[in-house]
């Protein structure tokens, strides 16, 4: 795996053959009305066996619908399908339609790589929109790259990685863990904080990010730092331990479902997030998690992400209603969610960009795409795979909703290696 982003090979194609590739590609997401299948012969838009025949391209969906990260997961699989079905009315991607295959995650890093092989080896399949967790998506790099697949990844992350086979639909550290702190210290002037995460590499690595940056940047204090498996459910003790210590911040990474003790218990402790007093500032708990807590549990308690349901524009609204009416009125759409919805459609506008299944056609042409129709307004991929996108924080109701209460005035450029936090 590249580590050095400003490597002029990192995507495999020096700067003169990326050029000359990109100057061959057909901008064939700009043309009006639907293309043809029979206008892209399939033996010139699938020169290496992927599963793409005269009238249908397969991709796969990987996820967790199983064990503790289901209930984080099941909503990307959700926005996924609406968005393969969504393309599919509107006449597929280069005239074909897209079937899909999923296949089961189960909250196990080894099967997830497991699974990612099977889906690229044996199925062919031309693209996947797969994994939550980091641990997830480190297991199956290494088979990604491998056997040159192309993998959307949704979820908010810690940075310091940059593939050629992956894009990264969710946010960086520098668009959400560094900008969520500095919102808290500037506008609730916040001095000390308590960190407390999941056990495994995104909570351990994004908490590292945030201890510099509150100590070395901010120059403010850490109070606490604790971590616990996925699926802990006994919180008191770490919670008597933040009672005690009195941090002007509790800076949860929970995930899944240890979310819903966590939070109960906290209630049932007496913190109450709607008092501020501590705040709570959360980067892991979305509309998703929340049907589990309950709003109730968790009201007052502030995250920072890049969507909220909640949000006002003519995209989201329509968004929210088509996912409604697709997975039910008591569904609700948080930021992972919304970010795996991104998935099949940027693989759709850069495979007509390409006028090519084929991956490496596709890397060349993933770069610039651009999406006014997503439902956090608009997005664009950059050179290093992740995207441009607005930083947002919301405050936690007790409907299970956000309020947003601060938005980024434009798009903030990613980074995933900052300088002074690798």
């Amino acid at each position: 795996m590249p580590n050095d982003p400003k490597s002029p090979n990192i995507y495999g194609l020096n700067r003169r053959q990326l050029l000359a590739g990109m100057s061959a590609i057909p901008i064939l997401a700009t043309m009006g009305g639907p293309l043809r299948a029979q206008d892209f012969p399939t033996a010139e838009v699938n020169k290496t066996g992927l599963a793409v025949t005269d009238d249908k391209v397969t991709v796969g969906i990987l996820h967790s619908i199983t064990g503790t990260m289901a209930i984080s997961e099941t909503g990307s699989v959700e926005a996924e399908k609406l968005a393969i079905k969504q393309i599919n009315e509107s006449g597929g991607v280069l005239g074909r339609q897209i079937d899909f295959i999923q296949e089961d995650g189960a909250s196990d890093w080894p099967t997830f790589a497991e699974k990612a092989k099977k889906l690229l080896v044996q199925d062919k399949v031309a693209s996947v929109m797969g994994c939550w967790t980091s641990a997830s998506r480190k297991a199956v790099l290494p088979v990604f790259e491998q056997y040159n697949g192309m993998l959307f990844y949704p979820t908010f992350y810690e940075g310091l990685e940059e593939s050629p086979n992956v894009i990264y639909t969710g946010q960086e550290a520098t668009q959400q863990i560094i900008a969520g702190l500095d919102w808290v210290a500037k506008e609730k002037g916040a001095k000390s904080f308590y960190l407390l995460g999941s056990d495994y590499i995104w909570p351990r690595t994004s908490n590292k990010i945030a201890r510099k940056h509150i100590e070395d940047k901010l120059g403010l204090e850490v109070k606490g730092e604790e971590y616990y498996p996925l699926g802990h459910t006994q919180f008191n003790s770490v919670i008597n331990k933040i009672k005690l210590r009195k941090p002007d911040v509790i800076y949860a990474i929970v995930v899944g479902g240890s979310n819903v003790a966590f939070y109960k218990q906290l209630k049932a402790a007496g913190i109450d997030m709607t008092k501020e007093s501590p705040t709570l500032l959360t980067i892991s708990v979305t509309e998703d998690e929340i049907l589990g807590i309950g709003g109730e549990n968790i009201e007052g308690a502030y995250a920072c992400m890049k969507y909220f349901q909640s949000l006002e524009n003519e995209n989201n609204k329509e968004f929210v209603s088509a996912f409604k009416e697709m997975w039910g009125d008591d569904s609700v759409i948080g930021d992972v969610t919304q970010a795996a919805y991104l998935g099949p459609w940027l693989w759709k506008l850069a495979v007509e960009k390409a006028g090519s299944f084929d991956i490496d056609p596709l890397k060349m042409a993933l770069p610039g795409i651009e999406f006014d129709k997503a439902p956090e307004g608009y997005v664009r991929i950059h050179e290093n795979h992740h995207l441009w996108s607005k930083t947002r924080v919301g405050r936690a109701k007790a409907d299970g909703q956000y309020e947003v209460v601060f938005e980024t005035a434009d798009l903030v450029e990613p980074d995933p290696f900052p300088e002074g936090y690798q």
